[in-house]
């Protein structure tokens, strides 16, 4: 059982990467590579269970959109194959048709996701967000300048916050085959159990988290606060 993390000198924000070292501690059997830049992804052609971007800086999301280029038919083949794929922050972004900035030129996407994200670099938005995802309840935060605009399968319910286009109408996030892009940051598994232990069944492994009974207490005081009557989303 094998992990892969795309880029991880770049897309390392939020401590994202953490993700994946919590499924290891979880699954000790799983190996875990990082691709670099200067080097060829190894799932489009190899055995990899789970692929993983994180959040990155504005030049980092070029960098990581031109090193996938070449890639693009591949990635859309593995991913609607049932390819395991998670994507956070505005890793999204990279997955997307393109991104324009007020402050920088457009960047292209991959189009492996039907839509555009703008970016306002004197408007960052923070918040918190609640969501729904099967029977599970989702809780994350959201550090971004700017928003995606397009349609396509949601990933998550929006229940508090902002979805995916900055309202609270809009679902948070994409999903398209085994591809799971969310804006939420930080070690998204870790602050939801359930989550992470649903992703570990998918990857045909044991579902027992490490330090099991902490996670969960933290999770549900976490849940409790956010859906706290009167509390803003925002921060």
């Amino acid at each position: 059982m094998r992990a892969e993390i795309l880029f991880p000198e770049v897309c390392n924000l939020y401590g994202d990467l953490q993700n994946v070292y919590y499924l290891q501690r979880c699954c000790p059997s799983l190996e875990i590579v990082e691709t670099d830049l200067k080097s060829k992804p190894r799932f489009p052609e190899e055995d990899v269970t789970l692929v993983f971007m994180g959040s990155t800086t504005e030049q980092g999301l070029k960098l990581a959109a031109d090193a996938l280029r070449p890639y693009r038919e591949a990635i859309a083949e593995k991913v609607d194959a049932g390819q395991l794929f998670l994507a956070t922050g505005n890793a999204l972004d990279i997955l997307g048709d393109a991104i324009d900035s007020d402050a920088a030129e457009r960047i292209d996407g991959l189009g492996l996701l039907p839509t555009r994200a703008e970016y306002h670099m004197m408007q960052r938005h923070n918040s918190f967000f609640v969501g729904k995802f099967e029977d599970m309840d989702i809780v994350g935060f959201k550090s971004l300048f700017g928003h995606s605009h397009g349609m396509g399968d949601a990933l998550f319910d929006t229940v508090k916050g902002v979805g995916r286009d900055g309202t609270p109408q809009s679902g948070e996030g994409f999903r398209r085959g085994g591809l799971m892009a969310t804006y939420l940051i930080g070690p998204l598994l870790i602050l939801n159990p359930p989550l992470c232990k649903w992703l570990l069944r998918q990857m045909g492994a044991d579902d027992t988290l490490a330090f099991e009974e902490a996670a969960m207490d933290s999770y549900r005081k976490r849940l409790s606060e956010f859906m706290e009557p009167g509390r803003s989303w925002k921060y």
